[in-house]
């Protein structure tokens, strides 16, 4: 069984426009809306692959009432903790090119009461048939090792970590060692305090550092460019899928998902990343953010080439 965490959801609004004008009118031509976040972004992509996951978290206000709403319309479990406040609203700006400009709230706050409900909810989950996703930022009053906290509980009773977060999020739970990363370029670029773009042998070669640290596979994502997996005994780079983009938006959280899924499906590893590599394409196809449908996944996982690397020595 797979639970999701967002500590930090929202609604996300998606407007098209033709280019953005910096101080200026511009006229949307659609909006979308979703429930997002991205560990639900991961449910998501979870139920549309076929298979099921808990999604919990906090949630308030009415923004808060949509996404249980949305959720459960959508056949997917519910586990949150009310708050007081609103649950803030995400913009997503697409200009015409693919250009995408975000404007995020920062959230409600959270109380240590409703903090210390999460835990005792998230900890009479873990059992060793178990991964949570702990993904995505954190609202006001959750201090920063808050996902270092939670995998060492979950860990004690056996369940596995998928983490997908940035900056001090990511180095604090780099410590309880996580079962599974999915860090982008960038986010290794900064966690390694890196000026300039990494080459392909660099973000291995950080990868394979996260490997002797205790994590179990760590999967790079490289935009377009596809992406890296590393487990102990295997390196593969793929190639991005040439597919018509309508926004990078959600992309990330659907290789997730498809990681996740492919953990409690206990599919083979080469399978495992036709099936990231498929999910994160279709993604980029969807408005919004939006999953993409198993069938189009299923199509893509086909033209994911695997290029296996050499393990290297020197780190």
């Amino acid at each position: 069984m797979i639970v999701t965490v967002t500590m930090n959801p929202a609604i996300d609004k998606t407007v098209d426009i033709d280019r953005f004008e910096r101080g200026d009118l511009n006229r949307i031509k659609r909006v979308e809306l979703d429930a997002g976040g991205k560990g639900i972004n991961v449910s998501k992509t979870i139920k549309e692959l076929g298979g099921e996951s808990i999604a919990m978290g906090f949630l308030g206000g009415t923004s808060g009432t949509i996404i249980r709403h949305v959720l459960a319309d959508q056949g997917i479990q519910t586990d949150f903790v009310e708050v007081k406040g609103e649950t803030r609203t995400n913009l997503k700006v697409v200009e015409e090119n693919g250009e995408v400009t975000e404007l995020n709230e920062p959230g409600p706050e959270v109380s240590k009461e409703q903090l210390e409900d999460l835990l005792e909810r998230l900890n009479g989950y873990a059992a060793p048939d178990k991964l949570f996703v702990l993904a995505g930022s954190i609202p006001s009053g959750i201090p920063t090792d808050i996902y270092r906290r939670i995998t060492e509980e979950v860990h004690r009773k056996g369940a596995k970590v998928l983490l997908d977060a940035d900056g001090p999020l990511f180095a604090e739970s780099l410590k309880a060692a996580p079962d599974m990363l999915k860090p982008n370029r960038s986010e290794l670029e900064r966690y390694y305090q890196m000026d300039y773009r990494a080459s392909e042998q660099e973000l291995v070669s950080m990868g394979e550092k996260l490997l002797d640290q205790g994590t179990g596979m760590v999967a790079i994502s490289l935009g377009q460019m596809g992406a890296l997996f590393l487990t102990g005994n295997k390196r593969y780079r793929c190639p991005g899928l040439r597919v018509k983009a309508h926004s990078t938006v959600g992309a990330g959280d659907a290789l997730v998902g498809a990681m996740a899924y492919a953990w409690n499906e206990k599919l083979p590893l080469e399978t495992c990343i036709r099936l990231c590599m498929g999910a994160s394409a279709g993604a980029v196809t969807s408005i919004g953010t939006k999953p993409p449908g198993r069938r189009l996944v299923d199509e893509l996982m086909q033209q994911v080439e695997l290029l296996e690397i050499r393990k290297q020595i020197d780190k």
